[in-house]
């Protein structure tokens, strides 16, 4: 019975040195203005962020463009995993690095960098950072998804009045943006497809013409495309075409 009382007593006390262990919830989180609830939601809207980096990406850059031109070209050429997936994204994703540097830039040296200097504050921050995407996205948008997508908001800006960054809200332009971008996507697919094309056609009618019913026209035209695209310095001329459209 004693040693029952003693051990009893022995794990309250250390039961009681636990508890007076737990660290303060406000210790854990950074100091601010707002009380320990509002940094709470500001933490996990971060990492809601953080975990739509990618999307968001895709969404604001010029990689939307760069990946459908070398899918299509992958498509032309009739080539099914080469280049492999990997490959073409990470091309896509350097190239959108390059084309983004002045964008990326300006939006790190107006409003990251001031607020990790605690000379700003995160409203002041959110608008200097989405400032120069707004700008690119509007020289690259066109104007009637522009206006389609105001139309859907039931918005106030219209074509005459939508000149400037700070006029058009985010969900107008980034869809318009996203779009504008898929169209030019698939015409520089479609003008890099069809040299392809015209090659599977003379193919497929010289095979025709010298009875060959059984043999595939394409795995004759295969070779004779990568020829081709080799020859004519390709990916130079496609890249730096494609570079060029933003510019």
């Amino acid at each position: 019975m004693i040693r029952l009382l003693v051990s009893a007593a022995a794990l309250f006390v250390l039961t009681g040195q636990a508890a007076a262990q737990v660290p303060d919830l406000s210790a854990l989180l950074p100091a601010g203005e707002g009380s320990a609830s509002g940094r709470i939601i500001q933490a996990i809207a971060l990492l809601t962020v953080l975990s739509l980096a990618p999307g968001i990406l895709i969404m604001v850059t010029s990689f939307t463009r760069f990946v459908i031109a070398f899918s299509f070209l992958r498509s032309g050429i009739g080539l099914q995993t080469t280049p492999g997936n990997l490959i073409l994204i990470s091309l896509a994703l350097f190239m959108t690095f390059y084309v983004m540097a002045p964008t990326f830039d300006k939006a790190w040296e107006d409003g990251i960098q001031p607020l990790m200097n605690n000379e700003i504050s995160e409203e002041v921050a959110y608008v200097r950072v989405t400032t120069p995407f707004r700008e690119f996205m509007l020289e690259q948008v066109r104007e009637e998804d522009l206006v389609l997508f105001d139309d859907l908001a039931a918005g106030r800006v219209t074509e005459n009045e939508a000149q400037t960054a700070e006029e058009v809200e985010l969900r107008v332009l980034i869809p318009a943006f996203m779009i504008s971008e898929l169209r030019r996507g698939f015409e520089i697919g479609f003008l890099i497809a069809l040299p392809f094309l015209v090659i599977d056609m003379i193919v497929a009618t010289i095979t025709m013409s010298m009875g060959m019913m059984m043999l595939p026209p394409t795995v004759i035209s295969l070779p004779f495309k990568a020829l081709f695209f080799v020859l004519i310095d390709g990916w130079n001329l496609l890249v730096g075409s494609l570079v060029r459209s933003f510019f």
